[in-house]
């Protein structure tokens, strides 16, 4: 498949939110959480309440990004039996019941257990729009680059405030769908603002190319969704979201969702 003619779902997903004239809303929430049902009931409940892209992680043993929050739900879902191949079941009935796009997020060594073709055909499959991959480098993604292209997937790779002009040049070229920001240095976590140096990421991928820079790590208002518009294509929301629907359930998700969504508007 020619990589140039792959047609992707995110970025679909963002430039439908850009024509509307917002910011686009992506939400992420562990795959098996609070199980394997819950979890697709929660993402639909985004989607119908404003999200534009979801993102599901697979739950890891060593979790290094993630703050106290998403930890504990990943460490729940791994006791309750989770495994990696039911994120293809979780996508699957993700895909069935909504319009949004649906990114995997991963650390990569369960994609290396299973086979990045394997992976990458089963995610396709089940309508997954492609992978999220907080650990992989550009460097390091030959297989991924190829997979992802067979399989027209889309490539989501992260940059932080510690990028070189010459690794954000790299990772905006390897990208596609939209490159994620990490807003701060460290680990996942609602917060009370967003990072100042999320501004200057953005601009830096932007400069290097970026047509769309997602933020993430400390996004849980829409205030927070509002501030980020102002000068990126979409904000990520998190711990937020997990730390709802553990406390409150999937009607509470959908609520917060709802009340993240209304700071979109770019007028």
């Amino acid at each position: 498949m020619n990589s140039a003619a792959i047609a992707s779902k995110s970025a679909a997903a963002i430039e439908k939110a850009r024509s509307e004239g917002r910011t686009a809303l992506v939400g992420y929430l562990p795959a098996g959480y609070p199980d394997v049902q819950g979890t697709i009931d929660a993402a639909v409940a985004l989607a119908e309440n404003g999200a534009d892209v979801i993102e599901i992680g697979i739950p890891y043993s060593d979790p290094v990004m993630d703050g106290q929050v998403i930890q504990a739900a990943t460490v729940e879902a791994l006791e309750k039996g989770f495994r990696v191949h039911q994120v293809f079941d979780i996508v699957a009935g993700i895909t069935a019941r909504c319009e949004a796009a649906v990114l995997v997020m991963t650390y990569w060594n369960p994609v290396m257990r299973m086979g990045v073709d394997e992976f990458s055909r089963r995610l396709a499959e089940a309508g997954g729009a492609g992978l999220i991959t907080p650990d992989l480098i550009p460097d390091e993604a030959a297989e991924w680059f190829e997979a992802s292209d067979k399989y027209g997937l889309d490539r989501v790779f992260l940059v932080a405030p510690s990028s070189t002009p010459e690794r954000m040049a790299m990772t905006v070229k390897a990208s596609r769908g939209f490159v994620y920001a990490v807003s701060i240095m460290g680990v996942t976590g609602a917060r009370a603002s967003v990072s100042s140096a999320a501004q200057q990421v953005v601009e830096a991928a932007h400069a290097a190319g970026a047509e769309r820079v997602c933020v993430g790590l400390g996004v849980s208002k829409a205030e927070h969704v509002r501030e980020i518009g102002a000068y990126a294509e979409g904000a990520i929301v998190g711990t937020a979201l997990v730390a709802t629907l553990g406390a409150e359930g999937v009607e509470a998700v959908g609520k917060l969702a709802a009340e993240l969504h209304s700071g979109t508007a770019k007028n």
